[in-house]
């Protein structure tokens, strides 16, 4: 369906969103594409519930032949890698939290060529999502 009605040349099911992800497990929660082939997976330790989740995804994103790169600041209500794209810049939920620099240098890394922004993310987080969740791309559908 996905290629018939956009152009979807292949598509990548994850199997796993966050244990306590309020939104039933969305991927912009989990990873995030950052260029063409390459892909910021939510890490975390092993000491963490949602280790295991977490390492399918990255096993199935390495079977999928893209690069994997490991974003292992620990998911807190703010979803770090639930950030908006934009032209020349990337805007990220923040936490006001110690974690916050850590993701912000992440980003800086995967999107040098653009400013990365923190935004108070809280009030997005009550509801479960973040800066992705509200900014979606509609795609033009393709005529049959």
């Amino acid at each position: 369906m996905f290629r018939r009605s956009l152009g979807a040349e292949r598509t990548v099911w994850l199997p796993h969103g966050l244990i306590d992800d309020r939104t039933g497990g969305h991927m912009d929660n989990v990873a995030a594409f950052v260029g063409p082939g390459r892909v910021l997976c939510q890490a975390v330790g092993d000491d963490d519930p949602n280790s295991g989740r977490l390492a399918q995804n990255r096993t199935a994103l390495v079977a999928a032949g893209l690069e994997v790169i490991d974003f292992d600041v620990p998911p807190s209500p703010i979803r770090y890698l639930n950030f908006y794209i934009g032209n020349g810049c990337v805007i990220v939920p923040v936490a006001g939290s110690s974690n916050d620099r850590r993701a912000l240098a992440l980003l800086r890394e995967a999107f040098p060529d653009r400013e990365v922004v923190g935004v108070p993310g809280h009030a997005l987080a009550n509801g479960g999502g973040g800066v992705h969740c509200i900014t979606q791309q509609i795609p033009l559908a393709r005529a049959y």
